[in-house]
């Protein structure tokens, strides 16, 4: 089909009534780990999946059309598809890495560091000088969290990616917050975008994975070349189940969102919430960007409670509708305590720079009726009201 339509569409029908073989409407799960050669020295298109495989191309050819990069490389979770950006790199490359970056990347990029594998940078990339300052170390590449876990932050793609070019440096954006549903980095510059499909591509919770999305062919063909070599390649029946949940991608966020907003609006409005990290909030210091780069503020959100660390673990032990697990973007409600979850690889010292506190929670908003989430979060406040005026009056 040689017509432009729209992306909801696209994901929708990616691969939809291809099959050659049978006539299958849904595409057929290739588990095979080895193909046969069609003669004497002449392979056919597949040999072995860990260098390739039609189920998890079907996938990458999806992601790919979805962030409108050239393609996609599809790998065995969303920390794979980092450490493939990175072997991109020349050996002791300078990164520039967000002061606040999920604790998994920082525990990643702090291990290369000791070996001498690269050299890392952090920075508040949310600060237009400290970005500029950074560029005149000279990096090889700069590392993209927006928004930023778990607190939101938003940082400038199309400003740094402009800035990143003038001292040739490659730009990474990590899209798994929003998901190309929302943010589409390679339109604001971005070299690579990376995901955690576990999250909201897959979006149910029973599947991990990454991708790698590529906005030239010589980028594209290089993360290939690398995650053959280094196995990191991810699995068919993994990229099947992905490629299934992708299709109601459009449709779950848009709930989601429209959940979140009355969520952020409970939580805005009680006496013991004392900040609410949600782009979509005017008052937040990104949202004229998220606005203008953003096709909507997304389902994630965080917030600081009034108290103690008592009183915030009594919170999460009233709450019935939130799940306290790690992870995000699922069919269901998830509630984390990052300080001791997401990001407790980092140094107490780390977590003070990027402004995670004990009583911060992030939350990720289900497909729940959002009537019956504002009530339990209501429900589960009220509950340590009582114990955190106690504290107060002694």
């Amino acid at each position: 089909m040689t017509k432009q339509l729209n992306p909801i569409t696209n994901t929708v029908r990616a691969s939809v009534g291809e099959d050659k073989s049978h006539g299958s409407v849904m595409p057929p799960l290739f588990l095979s780990s080895n193909f046969t050669f069609e003669r004497f020295d002449k392979k056919r298109k597949y040999d072995y999946t860990r260098s390739g495989n039609p189920t998890r191309d079907q996938l990458g050819d999806a992601i790919a059309d979805l962030e409108g990069g050239f393609g996609a490389t599809i790998t065995a979770s969303g920390m794979a598809s980092i450490t493939l950006a990175l072997h991109t790199l020349e050996p002791n490359a300078l990164v520039i890495v967000p002061h606040d970056c999920y604790g998994g990347t920082h525990r990643l990029l702090e291990a290369l560091k000791l070996k001498g594998t690269i050299r890392v940078e952090y920075i508040n990339q949310t600060d237009k000088k400290a970005v500029l300052e950074a560029f005149k170390l000279k990096p090889q590449a700069i590392l993209i969290e927006t928004p930023s876990n778990p607190l939101l932050r938003i940082t400038d793609v199309e400003f740094v990616a402009t800035e990143a070019k003038k001292v040739g440096a490659l730009v990474f954006a990590d899209n798994t917050f929003l998901s190309p549903a929302l943010q589409n980095p390679i339109s604001l510059g971005a070299d690579l975008v990376l995901h955690s499909t576990t999250k909201y591509l897959n979006g149910h919770s029973d599947v991990v994975g990454g991708a790698i999305v590529a906005a030239t062919q010589e980028l594209h063909e290089k993360v290939a070349w690398w995650a053959n070599c280094l196995g990191s390649t991810g699995a068919p029946f993994d990229a099947y189940l992905t490629l299934r949940g992708m299709r109601t991608l459009h449709t779950r966020i848009k709930q989601q969102e429209l959940n979140t907003h009355d969520i952020v609006k409970t939580l805005a409005t009680h006496e013991l919430v004392s900040k609410v990290y949600y782009p979509g909030l005017e008052d937040h210091e990104g949202h004229d960007i998220a606005a203008r780069q953003q096709k909507g503020y997304g389902a994630m959100v965080s917030f600081e409670l009034k108290g103690d660390l008592e009183a915030t673990k009594l919170f999460l032990q009233k709450l019935e509708l939130f799940t306290l697990a790690e992870s995000l973007g699922g069919v269901e409600s998830l509630i984390a305590h990052p300080a001791t979850m997401t990001h407790a690889a980092m140094t107490p010292e780390a977590r003070v720079v990027a402004g995670i506190g004990e009583s911060l929670l992030r939350v990720s908003v289900g497909l729940e009726a959002s009537e019956d989430l504002c009530a339990d979060i209501k429900e589960a406040l009220d509950y340590i009201s009582r114990p955190i005026q106690l504290v107060k009056s002694a």
